[in-house]
């Protein structure tokens, strides 16, 4: 098969990686890629959030299959175009990718399918979310109705923090994103990630990971994109993953296929679980970033076999085949991330490091130039590592860090804390 994979991020390697592992991968391209991709993959400077210019790239290239990493192209409705010049696709069409591109629809959706989540509130104008922050008061969590890249949401401890998100968030901190806020409870507990494949109909559990969002040690600092992951979540048991399946993501499928807008692809559901009882904080409509890294190293190349299911409506005939193991994947990024950031500093000692099934370094925001690897991101590298236990997957992943030179980036040093 031609296979295309949009996006350019850590997640995106990932996803190459794994993919080039199933003998059914006969070319494979990723567009726009990043100088770590293009060590695996042919790159293509193609804009992603535009339906027809992909489909008319994937039609001149001869693309058989096309898997959708980030979730601008999903909202931007380059699924419904590709499905519709006939090329099978992975991703959620438009209108069902709105259960990330707005909060206020998911909440609406875990309302008609009765599905535990926060208390909560939707806000068009800023002096109704205020008075709505000071009768509530605080922790409450203010979110951007829209796509943020992960950062428009503030977990407000004290009331200013949460009135001064009504100004950022209305004042155009997340542009478009928000112009409309949802206001929810702050829920107590510990977070996980859990992801299902869905064909529409069959909804197919494919791991557990937990992503660390703060900046610093000790979840300290400002929230970010994700500073680190592992798999599988130990919170998240058998028993609580069989009462989420049943109480939230199916009610979920159900619903959305009732409404006539059935939900194909990944399905990621963050939770928050308190007493062993799972609670829906969000849902985002393709794999996590950096948490498909420890998931396709831990699935290799059934990946594909899995993705290729849920794009031909029969996920119900597909079985996971895990092995008994962990993995961990450590985040560098550069200095000031997620603030103000340099660009362009070089990363040495990439070269040396291990490239196996164990043991990989993805690249997230990287170019090559003058035959060097250079930051090209706030979120550079992600250093990941499986094992027969946690531990040992830490043990790998921290010493890939510590053999990479790069003085302008930083590292969490504690990924994995809670599990170990």
């Amino acid at each position: 098969m031609n296979i295309l994979i949009l996006g350019g991020g850590g997640r995106e390697h990932a996803l190459a990686w794994a993919v080039l592992q199933n003998p059914k991968c006969d070319k494979l391209i990723v567009a726009p890629g990043n100088a770590g991709i293009a060590q695996i993959a042919q790159c293509a400077d193609l804009d992603v959030e535009n339906p027809a210019l992909v489909t008319d790239f994937a039609c001149e290239e001869a693309i058989d299959f096309v898997i959708v990493g980030p979730e601008a192209p999903l909202a931007a409705g380059v699924a419904d175009a590709l499905g519709d010049a006939g090329i099978l696709t992975f991703g959620p069409s438009q209108a069902a990718a709105q259960l990330e591109a707005s909060k206020a629809f998911t909440k609406e959706i875990c309302d008609a399918a009765n599905a535990p989540t926060a208390a909560y509130a939707h806000f068009t104008e800023a002096e109704a979310a205020k008075a709505y922050i000071r009768d509530r008061g605080a922790p409450i969590v203010v979110k951007a109705d829209g796509l943020a890249a992960g950062k428009g949401v503030i977990v407000a401890m004290d009331e200013a923090t949460a009135l001064a998100a009504i100004d950022d968030m209305f004042g155009g901190a997340f542009g478009g994103a928000g112009a409309e806020v949802v206001i929810e409870e702050f829920m107590e507990g510990e977070e996980a990630s859990f992801f299902v494949l869905s064909d529409g109909k069959t909804a197919l559990p494919i791991g557990t990971a937990q992503d660390h969002k703060r900046a610093y040690d000790g979840d300290e600092g400002p929230n970010t994109g994700g500073m680190g992951a592992y798999s599988p979540a130990p919170v998240l048991t058998d028993a609580v993953a069989a009462k989420a399946m049943a109480e939230i993501i199916q009610p979920t499928i159900d619903e959305m296929a009732k409404r006539g807008t059935p939900y194909r692809g990944v399905l990621y559901a963050g939770f928050m679980i308190e007493d062993g009882q799972p609670r829906l904080v969000e849902y985002n409509v393709r794999f996590g970033d950096p948490e498909c890294q420890v998931l396709m190293m831990r699935l290799g190349a059934q990946a594909l076999d899995l993705m290729l299911a849920c794009a031909e409506d029969r996920l119900a005939e597909m079985q996971v085949n895990w092995a008994d193991d962990h993995a961990m994947t450590v985040v560098m990024a550069a200095k000031g991330y997620p603030g103000a950031y340099k660009k362009g500093s070089v990363i040495k000692g990439l070269d040396g490091l291990p490239e196996d099934s164990f043991q990989m370094v993805f690249h997230a925001g990287t170019a090559r130039a003058e035959g060097q690897f250079r930051a090209a991101g706030g979120r550079v590298l992600n250093v990941t590592a499986r094992g027969a236990t946690l531990q040992e997957a830490r043990d790998k992943a921290y010493d890939m860090v510590d053999k990479i030179d790069w003085p302008d980036g930083f590292a969490r040093s504690d990924i994995g804390w809670r599990a170990l």
